[in-house]
């Protein structure tokens, strides 16, 4: 059995490492490459990517480590896997808009373990740990307490299919507008769900995202008293692919916009 919170621990540990090097990266001249028509890629991705999965592999060499530009590393067999998303907002962090985060999950044969999100830009760095609760720079944090979805704050984002994919969220973006007080579209998936737990919004969706966008994100928001499914209500844990997470009291209200046709 993996202790939590050390393991908890060494992963805020290389979180902050990595967002040093994004850090040092922000604003000055960098390669970038298209792995999609609209999906970017920097070297800083690459970089952070490459120094969190040979943390992870030293210090955990019989867990699997799985990240969003390619790494797939340990034995496929382990009921351990990290998921990691070295740079979260990359088209921010390309742009010099300072909207991004590094993002570190540890899953238990799906079930999430351990979550990190870390903002080098505020210094912000929330984390959760399974039964431990949820907890920004070292402070417990909780959900919202709004109850009413019209008084709501959400977020939501756009996949970067969105230019080809019928499903591409901007009917939902249409049908939320006219019953929230407003929407937010930051451009980083993990961050939107930090802000969730922390109570800063009320409720987030997407769709068309990855496991490696909202493993962190999700077990904030749980550990933080607050729900994430898909659109179908589903508690079982979320590939990303159609994600909801809210306070909780607002969460089926959410769930009902979603299925308006």
């Amino acid at each position: 059995m993996i202790e939590i919170e050390p393991t908890l621990t060494a992963a805020i540990e290389v979180a902050r490492t990595a967002g040093a090097i994004l850090r040092q990266g922000f604003g000055r001249e960098r390669t970038i490459e298209y792995k999609g028509e609209v999906n970017l890629v920097t070297e800083y991705d690459r970089r952070a990517e490459a120094l969190i999965v040979s943390a992870l592999q030293e210090r955990f060499p019989d867990h699997r480590v799985i990240g969003e530009e390619g790494s797939d590393t340990g034995p496929e067999e382990s009921p351990y896997s990290w998921l990691i998303d070295p740079l979260d907002g990359t088209t921010n962090f390309a742009h010099r808009f300072p909207v991004f985060a590094v993002s570190i999950a540890l899953l238990e044969r799906g079930e999430g373990l351990v979550g990190v999100v870390f903002d080098p830009t505020r210094d912000e760095l929330f984390a959760a740990g399974a039964g431990l609760g949820a907890r920004l720079n070292d402070e417990p944090i909780s959900v919202s307490q709004t109850a009413e979805l019209d008084k709501s704050l959400l977020a939501t984002g756009f996949a970067y299919d969105r230019r080809t994919a019928a499903d591409n969220n901007v009917g939902n973006l249409a049908r939320f507008v006219r019953r929230c007080q407003g929407i937010r579209r930051a451009g980083a998936a993990a961050l939107d769900l930090a802000y969730v737990a922390c109570g800063r919004l009320d409720g987030f969706w997407e769709m068309g995202l990855h496991p490696w966008d909202v493993a962190a994100g999700t077990l904030l928001v749980r550990e933080a008293g607050g729900r994430a499914t898909d659109l179908a209500g589903d508690e079982d844990y979320p590939s990303g692919r159609r994600i909801v997470a809210s306070n909780g009291l607002i969460h089926q209200q959410m769930l009902d916009v979603l299925r308006t046709p």
